[in-house]
């Protein structure tokens, strides 16, 4: 078979080329028309800071989340204080500076979650321990540009719960003028990527039935009791 002339296999060449240029220009465009909208949906403020909530929770990744969701106890927002995603052999005390805080309070209010290792880890963690409580409300405590993703996982596991969003505000993040500041902006951009990711995956997983609530039965993804420790913790069996 005679192969076409070498200026029809150039035109072909340059047509997949600059189809795949195109292609690479629109979802650029895309991307960035929605990490503009990620950063603009990132809370600048705390709504609702009075309203009580059955549970305060902190995701554990910077001091600031855990001194918020202390003041936030000690002011009665909530009956209890979960502080989702501690490295094991970190004790309730050394977590919270107990020297800063009444220690009554930390006996009988603060619960540590030791299974989480990521955002969506935390959700899951967070929503059997909820379950297993009987609560219907929680306070969520996090980064300010961490909050959109959290949000999306935590809702998804607990559509029946009311999650209110507590962020707090990094000094070393700089959401206004963040294209002034490229660890910023990296930052930012790295949650937004996570957050598509995040999103995807959960849209798939509603299409199946019960899918996304599918880690909370499955024994192997779903936290055991003991997996949690403080003062307070009792056995439910006996």
């Amino acid at each position: 078979m005679n192969k076409p002339p070498l200026s029809v296999q150039h035109r072909r060449r340059f047509r997949r080329f600059r189809f795949l240029l195109s292609s690479l220009i629109i979802c650029g465009l895309i991307w960035a028309a929605g990490f503009v909208w990620y950063v603009d949906y990132i809370p600048k403020t705390v709504k609702n800071p009075t309203q009580h909530t059955d549970a305060i929770v902190v995701l554990t990744g910077g001091s600031e989340r855990l001194s918020e969701g202390r003041r936030l106890l000690a002011r009665g927002l909530a009956d209890k204080l979960f502080i989702s995603g501690v490295y094991r052999g970190v004790e309730v005390d050394e977590l919270l500076s107990v020297g800063k805080s009444d220690p009554r309070l930390i006996a009988c209010c603060v619960v540590l979650g030791h299974v989480a290792e990521n955002t969506r880890g935390n959700a899951i963690e967070t929503a059997v321990w909820m379950y297993e409580e009987g609560y219907k409300s929680l306070r969520i405590v996090t980064a300010n540009y961490h909050m959109p993703r959290s949000l999306l996982e935590f809702k998804s596991l607990m559509p029946d719960v009311n999650i209110i969003a507590h962020p707090v505000f990094p000094d070393t993040v700089k959401i206004e003028n963040w294209w002034r500041f490229p660890g910023s902006t990296a930052l930012i951009a790295s949650e937004y990527n996570k957050y598509v990711f995040a999103s995807m995956r959960n849209t798939l997983l509603n299409w199946l039935p019960n899918g996304d609530r599918k880690a909370l039965r499955s024994p192997g993804n779903a936290p055991e009791r003991d997996e949690y420790s403080a003062s307070n913790t009792t056995n439910k069996d006996g």
